[in-house]
């Protein structure tokens, strides 16, 4: 044990934290995520509205739905959080899920959104800006965001598959701009 080193304190807790909810949610029946660990329009006086709009990026549907987006942030978020540091990188996970909460609540007032696609989304725009040098715009950053925009855009207008395409839209653009963000400061 001596030799596991605790490497990514914000991605490896935001990754516990998803696990425990995701047991949480098998342990209640689904009760925790419900009321805690998914978003949607409900009254500015209950405290807990305030613990779903962030909270509900570590809620997840089901084990596939976790897997999906755990293996993503595993492999995507270390790096980023070398580079960037753990305030920064938790500064970009914290807001994302504030806007994609209140732009959920705003504009889909009628359901509810779980999971961290949109933190994954905004890793995978901020990676592609990791190599930004001199204002230069990376031709990765092009590349991934032409793919990742029109497969989100296709999935949004051809496919009924419960899956908030707009939200990981939202993560895309927070990253991207995120990274535009500190790079101008670097």
């Amino acid at each position: 044990m001596k030799k596991l080193q605790y490497n990514s304190p914000v991605i490896l807790t935001f990754f516990l934290l998803s696990l425990g909810v995701l047991l949480l949610d098998w342990i209640t029946g689904g009760w925790t995520t419900l009321h805690a660990f998914c978003v949607y329009r409900s009254s500015l006086a209950d405290p807990l509205f305030y613990v779903r709009l962030f909270g509900h990026v570590l809620g997840h549907a089901d084990f596939d739905h976790f897997l999906g987006n755990m293996l993503l942030l595993l492999v995507i978020g270390p790096p980023l959080e070398e580079k960037y540091g753990s305030r920064t990188l938790l500064a970009g996970i914290l807001l994302t899920a504030g806007v994609s909460g209140i732009l959920q609540c705003v504009f889909f007032p009628g359901s509810a959104l779980l999971g961290a696609s949109g933190i994954v989304f905004m890793l995978i725009m901020l990676a592609s800006l990791a190599g930004m040098k001199d204002g230069r715009i990376p031709l990765t950053l092009i590349l991934a965001a032409v793919l990742y925009l029109g497969q989100e855009v296709y999935a949004m207008v051809a496919l009924r598959d419960n899956v908030a395409n707009f939200m990981h839209l939202v993560g895309g653009v927070t990253g991207t701009v995120f990274g535009v963000v500190l790079a101008k400061r670097r």
